[in-house]
């Protein structure tokens, strides 16, 4: 991995939090992603499924995670199944987990090849009355593929049809929403480099410039700080572009006197940052331009100010609904009558605004969290307000990652990339 290792007591207290939560006698396994096949020998690059990294920091493939808080035998109460390796696979693939390294990484004491699991699992079996199965439940999820995950909950149930059922999704959309320390430390740094890649494209822009082409020295700056690259499909959107919400083609020309939308961010660590940033092709923003993007800016701030303990995230939309609508007057877009004939469903404001204004983040970039109770401290989440106008052939949005607090405002991750008109315009003349 590129990254630098992370110390193991992250993953100690992640795995505690975690069993605190579990019922007595049950057992929990967490699966690693599967390497996906493109055609012929060709394969995808390999991405570690995010709960397993939560709780062990293993990112290797053919992986599984077993916890047992009540095992007779105390070695068996956390347990790390890892691919065995040997000189052959050194040879070819490189170095691979040792045991010893496994423990290393991640504090697990008990490592064993992973031909041994069949065997130590149906014995502990013998022991435990529930099984935890690790189900996707994100309220985003829709996923067609079946999953290492799926192949074993479906083994399971053939092999133990006598054991109750338990979900662990619900104690990590919990506690993978409440930040640690270490895992705000890794999240700075996604957007530390983040923050390089952008102040990089502030002297490469210009008109006659590609999308690809901003897109490549994003690349470059990100992998050379450590990343292995964009936490999700980069958006560089020029001009008309910026109103696909989910433009990921890359593939115009700047011209001058456009706008270009780039919702654009590192990883680190596989921790995700989440940045759009909407720049000037030219170097200075029109008037128009200035006017709706200070518009957004407004909203982005004033809705960062709610993210606050005890917040709720539906009402918290509906605020932030409340105050694009005002803008959205003032720059002339909605009219009284548009707001006096809106219906409830689908507010005037959505015309130029039809997407959320913040999702939690951390080892996704949509990532596990609590939306249906009050918001707490470190929690991080996104705030993205946007306006789009295809008449105008102008799209902005602008978002930071914030940090919720115990008292005050949230702590922006972001507080260091630049986002006023006259700081962008003046590093784009430089």
């Amino acid at each position: 991995m590129k990254y630098e290792q992370i110390p193991n007591s992250l993953f100690i207290k992640n795995r505690e939090k975690f069993m605190r939560r579990m019922r007595p006698k049950s057992i929990a396994v967490f699966n690693s992603n599967d390497i996906y096949p493109i055609s012929a020998d060709s394969v995808m690059p390999f991405e570690q499924h995010r709960d397993i990294f939560y709780l062990s920091g293993a990112d290797q493939e053919e992986t599984i995670l077993l916890l047992f808080p009540d095992a007779n035998d105390k070695k068996h109460r956390e347990v790390l199944f890892v691919r065995e390796t040997n000189e052959h696979i050194a040879i070819w693939e490189g170095e691979k987990l040792t045991k010893e390294k496994a423990t290393e990484v991640s504090g697990v004491k008990t490592i064993y090849w992973l031909s041994e699991f069949d065997k130590v699992f149906f014995d502990l079996m013998t022991e435990a009355e529930t099984i935890y199965f690790n189900t996707n439940e994100h309220y985003r999820q829709a996923v067609e593929t079946q999953t290492r995950e799926d192949r074993f909950i479906l083994d399971c149930k053939q092999k133990f049809p006598a054991h109750a059922v338990a979900k662990s999704n619900p104690i990590l959309q919990e506690i993978r929403g409440i930040k640690e320390t270490e895992e705000l430390e890794l999240m700075q740094m996604a957007c530390n480099i983040t923050e390089k890649g952008f102040r990089r494209l502030l002297d490469f822009v210009k008109p006659g410039v590609w999308e690809y082409e901003i897109e490549a020295e994003l690349i470059h700056e990100f992998i050379r700080n450590r990343s292995k690259g964009f936490a999700y499909p980069p958006i560089i959107a020029a001009g008309n572009n910026a109103n696909v919400l989910h433009y990921l083609e890359n593939n115009k020309e700047c011209k001058s006197g456009d706008l270009i939308l780039m919702d654009v961010a590192a990883e680190y660590a596989n921790y995700s940052s989440d940045l759009t940033r909407t720049i000037p092709v030219s170097g200075t923003f029109t008037q128009r331009q200035k006017d709706v993007y200070n518009a957004v800016l407004r909203v982005k701030n004033e809705a960062t100010k709610m993210l606050v303990p005890g917040t709720l995230w539906a009402e918290y939309h509906k605020e932030c609904g409340k105050i694009m609508t005002s803008e959205l007057l003032g720059l002339g877009l909605l009219v009284k009558a548009d707001i006096q004939n809106e219906k409830p469903e689908w507010p005037a404001y959505k015309k130029y605004f039809m997407h959320g204004t913040s999702h939690h983040i951390g080892l996704n970039t949509h990532d596990y969290g609590a939306l249906k109770t009050p918001m707490q401290a470190n929690m991080v989440f996104t705030v993205e307000p946007g306006i789009y106008i295809p008449d105008e052939k102008m799209g902005i949005r602008l978002e930071d990652n914030v940090v919720i607090q115990e008292k005050g405002e949230p702590f922006n991750l972001m507080k260091n990339i630049p986002i006023e008109v006259e700081e962008i315009e003046e590093l784009m003349k430089k």
